[in-house]
């Protein structure tokens, strides 16, 4: 029988637009970033088997605060003990968003922060359209990590819009890509919600990073 997944029970927590919004700087967190329309919301929804819990935007790029899912263990009050809690982070997409300039300023240097000091940032994983890898902004987001010394996990989305050739050679070019850019610092698969292609890796990666 498979083990239950430790990330089902997220739930939302809350939405942060400045550091004093954050949580309690304890415990393990995980990042999701992800240009808009790259399928992080449906693949936040894959990992945690909820239907909902990143609400999925006909209109890209709403997310416009730091979004924490709590997926600490049962009997455990991250309140209380904060060095146990374990959370899922969904950063702002960027790419389609019409924001005014001075959002994006706010954004760019809220980011930075977090980046460079959240001490309970285990891991970042980069979402991507397979179709549409490697934009500039996936390269800032995996240089972050990199910088950090932190691991991150490229998922190549909406891989169900490829045949199998086509999403192997993609694979290649973007782990040969990275392998250039980063080093061994950065892993990467194919991943679809659609289709669930993926979605067991992916899981144990989170679910490893947040010791799970």
């Amino acid at each position: 029988m498979a083990a239950p997944n430790p990330l089902a029970r997220a739930r939302y927590l809350l939405a942060a637009h400045t550091f004093r919004q954050l949580p309690s700087d304890g415990g393990f967190e995980v990042a999701f970033a992800g240009r808009s329309n790259a399928g992080k919301s449906s693949a936040l929804n894959a990992l945690c088997q909820q239907n909902a819990l990143a609400r999925v935007s006909k209109t890209p790029g709403r997310t416009q605060q730091l979004v924490f899912f709590d997926v600490t263990p049962p009997g455990i009050d991250p309140a209380a003990a904060p060095a146990q809690a374990r959370y899922l982070v969904d950063l702002p997409g960027y790419g389609y968003a019409k924001v005014p300039q001075d959002l994006q300023a706010h954004w760019q240097q809220f980011i930075d922060g977090y980046f460079g000091s959240r001490q309970a940032l285990r891991g970042l994983v980069v979402v991507m359209d397979i179709r549409h890898p490697l934009k500039d902004y996936d390269r800032q987001m995996l240089g972050y990590a990199v910088r950090r010394g932190l691991p991150a996990h490229a998922l190549l989305t909406k891989a169900d819009k490829l045949g199998r050739g086509a999403q192997g050679n993609a694979l290649l070019a973007v782990r040969k890509e990275l392998s250039s850019a980063f080093g061994d610092t950065v892993s990467v698969q194919t991943f679809s919600g659609e289709s669930r292609l993926g979605v067991e890796q992916a899981r144990t990666v989170v679910a490893g990073w947040l010791q799970l």
